[in-house]
């Protein structure tokens, strides 16, 4: 299986259960491993033949920016959800992580975050 990797693309939203988290926001990131097969893609050099990337971008955009969810999970879940339906063929599987990377949590850590993978990986 071939990857596709979209890493660190980084948002403001409002996800929480605090209240400071969905009225001040925050930043998020999101890396994304997507399964497809790209040796057509490579043979034809067609951007039809796999998944764009500017297009996915602009999917975890509007999810992490849009709608807020309680918890990253469901962030998670929504984004791999909406990319496999942006390409019912091409994706056979998704890897996803949301990071909070400031989450108001005392104490010292790098981030917080979580990891989905749907479909075949």
């Amino acid at each position: 299986m071939d990857y596709i990797h979209i890493k660190d693309m980084e948002f403001y939203g409002y996800h929480g259960v605090l209240e400071q988290e969905t009225v001040l926001g925050q930043r998020f990131r999101v890396t994304l491993a997507i399964a497809v097969d790209l040796q057509h893609a490579g043979e034809t050099d067609d951007l039809t033949d796999t998944v764009s990337y500017a297009e996915v971008f602009e999917i975890c955009q509007k999810i992490v920016e849009g709608k807020p969810y309680q918890l990253i999970e469901a962030v998670a879940e929504h984004i791999a959800k909406a990319v496999r339906e942006a390409y019912p063929v091409a994706v056979k599987g998704i890897r996803v992580e949301v990071i909070k990377p400031d989450p108001p949590i005392r104490g010292h850590y790098r981030e917080v975050a979580v990891e989905i993978t749907r479909g075949d990986f």
